[in-house]
């Protein structure tokens, strides 16, 4: 089904909000009682950011949603909680709060111990680049690496797509709510963008997001699984971040990850399955010198160990825990020559 949507790098992100309540999901927070003593204890941004810190710190959350601890959760919170940019918490430390602005924060902080959810759920908003994306729980947390290695490693002089403005077309494959199509648009100025995903829940968080950042006219949604709605499209580049979470991990899942869409992470008995078909049928969909784009995780030594014929080039993000979590190869790379695929 094609739904074509209507209507640092953040200097040239332009947002707007939509409709109050259009296509958006409002978390539900505690109510603060006006007699909590809370709301007196603590006047300053100061006093709710180390109460925070502590709180979180006493509960052993876990992160990997735009924040690695709990100093950089808690100023997420109170930032965006407070309708601030969300750069530097410093100037804003010793500003008295209205006793509204105490206790969102304090609901806030409350619900993210107690309902163990990530933060960007609470807000409904999440950052790649500085650059602003809405999400709810009907899509993953954007946080992809390939979202950082638009803007450092994948495109210029000496790097993999060394010219933006010959990149024409380009996917973004298993798209959720819509960030990598987003910024691609804006990275390749000269890109008509397509996003697909098997999710109408997602894509429905895509819409607003493609709305906000008013894209309607170059970014187009898909549903379906991979490729398949696309007919005999090719792409000039294809921007990948399908799931890749193995069986085992994601058993052990805490809390905060289990509280996004299973589908979103579920790549399998090693984290591969979704992988291994992008690999099969991408090079149909790509043009003569396009390039796949593909994030795996912790997958590198396995997919070098079933593909040894397969030349991957891997990017490193500087968020990133582990050498090489993405990978790029050309079209060329994926053309049918009798390639060897091991299988474990």
């Amino acid at each position: 089904m094609k739904v074509r949507t209507a209507g640092d790098a953040s200097h040239f992100f332009q947002t707007r909000r939509s409709a109050p309540g259009a296509g958006k999901r409002v978390a539900d927070l505690p109510a603060i009682a006006d007699d909590d003593e809370r709301l007196a204890a603590f006047v300053t941004v100061r006093d709710l950011f180390r109460y925070a810190v502590s709180r979180f710190n006493a509960a052993e959350l876990a992160y990997g949603h735009g924040a690695t601890n709990a100093v950089d959760e808690a100023a997420f919170i109170v930032l965006e909680g407070l309708k601030l940019p969300i750069d530097t918490l410093d100037p804003f430390l010793d500003a008295r709060l209205a006793h509204a602005e105490r206790a969102r924060l304090i609901a806030l902080i409350d619900a993210r111990v107690s309902t163990r959810k990530p933060a960007a759920y609470l807000l409904n908003r999440a950052y790649i680049q500085g650059v602003p994306f809405y999400v709810d729980e009907r899509a993953i947390v954007p946080r992809s690496f390939i979202g950082e290695l638009l803007f450092r490693g994948l495109v210029g002089p000496g790097a993999p797509i060394d010219d933006p403005d010959a990149i024409e077309s380009a996917l973004d494959l298993c798209s959720g709510g819509g960030s990598l199509a987003i910024l691609a648009a804006r990275v390749f100025a000269n890109a008509e963008v397509d996003a697909v995903d098997v999710s109408a829940d997602a894509l429905a968080v895509a819409r607003r997001n493609v709305e906000e950042h008013d894209l309607a006219d170059r970014v187009t949604l898909y549903e379906g699984d991979l490729l398949a709605p696309l007919g005999a499209a090719r792409y000039d580049l294809i921007l990948a971040n399908p799931p890749y979470v193995d069986a085992e991990s994601l058993a052990a899942f805490p809390p905060e990850y289990s509280a996004e869409p299973r589908l979103a992470h579920a790549g399998g008995r090693d984290g591969l399955d979704v992988v291994r078909r992008i690999l099969a049928e991408a090079g149909a969909h790509l043009t003569q010198e396009g390039v796949l784009v593909c994030e795996v995780g912790r997958a590198r030594a396995r997919l070098e160990a079933d593909y040894p014929d397969l030349p991957f080039l891997w990017l490193g993000a500087e968020e990133s825990e582990v050498e090489g979590e993405v990978f790029v190869l050309r079209a060329r790379d994926l053309a049918p020559r009798g390639r060897r695929v091991r299988r474990g």
